[in-house]
């Protein structure tokens, strides 16, 4: 049988929606009170131009006659979309043609699972995977680049950026309305986000509940005690969190997944240690300075992300090792910690030697401090093959392109604060075949480099086809981004390459000796932004002046750069 072709529903422009909107509304309800049309914008603006929502809505808020019914109105939208009349019949049917479509229960439960964040809230999709890795959907990372593929053909999801997605609106409040009223005996989740709690909701309401998100509220405190048997999932991050009762935890026996990441804990809530079935621990971008020995207790961790954790000075020897099941870690952005039971007091040599003990390692993101561990990283296929990030700093001298080659998954690069005089490639043809034929750097989006002061190019770069974003900053010989002289043999060999084809972001800070990006204008297809700042030697964007008229392109640049991009446009 013919498979059903999958439409996207194209959303309307705000002014087309307005239009829409004040026409299904009528003008006489419009006009009975000025304050209703200033809350009926905002009311149209919660449709997020979806035609459907729209009309559905507007015919609904026909008769309306006061303002006190559009600001109710206004906070059912806000809260609870699919309690408004006439949005379950006929706007989440028809949307849950699509959910009731796809081709397994896994689609459908990762699909609802992104209505767990914010309304208009990026969703990092390497965060995303990890969740659902832990909460036991699939095993393999690829998977969930699969599935995610899946639900953007079906309309679903929408890409947001080269490393996000984001959820419409309205299918966000399809999927809540499915996982709250229609599947609540399967599903159940109870979702608040960001709507301004400073308490959590009250224990009575955690009972029965499989999954909850608190994100983006203003909670510091838990000091009661839930006893939820079911919950397998719970977001607690972004929630201003400063301390958690050890307690809190006791009478969660299924919990899979715990995010308390972004927040302000110093100290490590023990209570985790006692969630034997926990499988996702994301703890980045808090304040905590330790973690206890306590935490081998989690036997069957698969995910532990500790990345962006500042303050974090003390992780016991053995402790990562324990984790027997473990498949995705992240450790970056660390203080380099005392001596003794840690394996922060080196460079990361302790750490590689650990992470060689883990058989079912997939995806790694770490840092290395010194070319001592960057040695013992680079001797390592294992270790090569999952690293999905790798952070650079403190690395002297040279580096060989060719010793990444292996990091066919590797997304983003930084190397900061190093004393690095360059990424040494061959510039002859028969290395720059053998590069081109590894793909090595196919996978690679993003690249920093912040405080590499002896750093004269990274020219290496036109060899990341798909590269979306790049950052550099305080590198004081900096000459040329690509260089001319290295690339003179190959000159031809490099120009088809077609360099940044898909550079989307390119931020460039304190370079003092800079002189050029290229040695001519690039098309650019898909740049949104550049810029260069206290960067005094350099004299010529890149670009073409017709190009960036015409695709407005945001620029932030010393005036001198604006007026010579200017001068070269040919007079009309």
């Amino acid at each position: 049988m013919e498979a059903h072709k999958q439409f996207k529903v194209e959303c309307l422009r705000p002014e087309e929606a307005w239009k829409l909107f004040q026409m299904k509304v009528g003008r006489e309800t419009l006009n009975n009170d000025p304050d209703i049309l200033q809350v009926a914008k905002l009311v149209a603006k919660e449709c997020d131009g979806l035609p459907l929502a729209l009309i559905t809505i507007g015919r609904a808020m026909a008769c309306k006659k006061t303002v006190e019914e559009w600001n109710h109105a206004i906070h059912v939208l806000k809260e609870l979309a699919f309690k408004f009349s006439g949005m379950d019949e006929e706007v989440y049917s028809l949307l849950k043609f699509s959910y009731d479509s796809l081709a397994s229960d896994t689609l459908r439960s990762c699909l609802l699972y992104c209505s767990l964040f914010p309304e208009d809230y990026k969703i990092k999709i390497r965060d995303l995977i990890d969740c659902w890795i832990g909460e036991g959907f699939f095993d393999e990372y690829e998977a969930g680049y699969s599935i995610i593929g899946d639900l953007l053909c079906a309309c679903l999801l929408e890409e947001e950026d080269y490393d996000g997605l984001k959820m419409h609106d309205v299918i966000r409040d399809m999927a809540l309305w499915l996982a709250c009223e229609i599947e609540k005996k399967k599903e159940k989740f109870l979702v608040q986000t960001s709507v301004g709690l400073t308490k959590a909701p009250e224990t009575r309401k955690w009972e029965g509940v499989k999954r909850m998100s608190l994100i983006g509220n203003r909670i510091e405190n838990l000091f009661e005690i839930p006893s939820c048997p079911h919950l397998s999932t719970l977001f607690l991050n972004k929630t201003s969190l400063k301390m958690i009762n050890n307690d809190f935890f006791r009478f969660m026996p299924s919990l899979k997944v715990l995010n308390l990441s972004s927040n302000y804990l110093i100290e490590f809530p023990l209570g985790i240690s006692k969630l034997v079935s926990l499988q996702h621990l994301n703890l980045s971008s808090t304040s905590i300075k330790e973690l206890p020995d306590e935490l081998k207790a989690l036997a069957n961790l698969r995910c532990l992300n500790l990345g962006n954790m500042h303050h974090l000075h003390r992780v016991p020897l053995r402790l990562i090792s324990s984790f027997a099941k473990l498949r995705i870690f992240r450790l970056f952005n660390w203080e380099l910690g005392p001596v003794g039971d840690n394996i922060l007091s080196g460079g990361g040599e302790y750490l590689v030697e650990e992470l060689l003990c883990l058989k079912y390692l997939k995806a790694l993101s770490i840092q290395l401090n010194g070319s001592c561990s960057l040695g013992k990283f680079l001797k390592s296929q294992k270790l090569h093959s999952c690293t999905q990030f790798l952070w650079l700093e403190g690395v002297e001298e040279s580096l060989s392109v060719l010793s990444l080659t292996g990091m066919e998954h590797l997304y983003e690069l930084a190397i900061i604060s190093s004393g690095l005089e360059e990424l040494k490639i061959d510039y002859c043809p028969g290395e720059i075949q053998k590069i081109l034929e590894s793909h090595f750097f196919h996978s690679l989006g993003k690249v920093e480099i912040y405080g590499c002061i002896k750093l004269r190019d990274a020219t290496w770069l036109v060899f990341a086809p798909n590269l979306k974003d790049i950052r550099i900053n305080e590198c004081g010989d900096m000459e040329e981004v690509i260089s001319v002289e290295k690339c003179g043999q190959v000159k031809e060999e490099i120009e088809s390459l077609n360099p940044f084809a898909k550079l989307e972001h390119l931020k460039l800070f304190n370079l003092r000796r800079l002189k050029s990006i290229y040695w001519k204008p690039l098309p650019f297809p898909h740049l949104k932004q550049i810029t260069a700042l206290f960067c005094p030697s350099f004299v010529k964007l890149p670009l073409d002046f017709n190009n960036v008229k015409e695709r407005k392109i945001v620029i932030e640049v010393h005036t001198h750069l604006l007026e010579e991009l200017k001068r070269e446009d040919p007079p009309t």
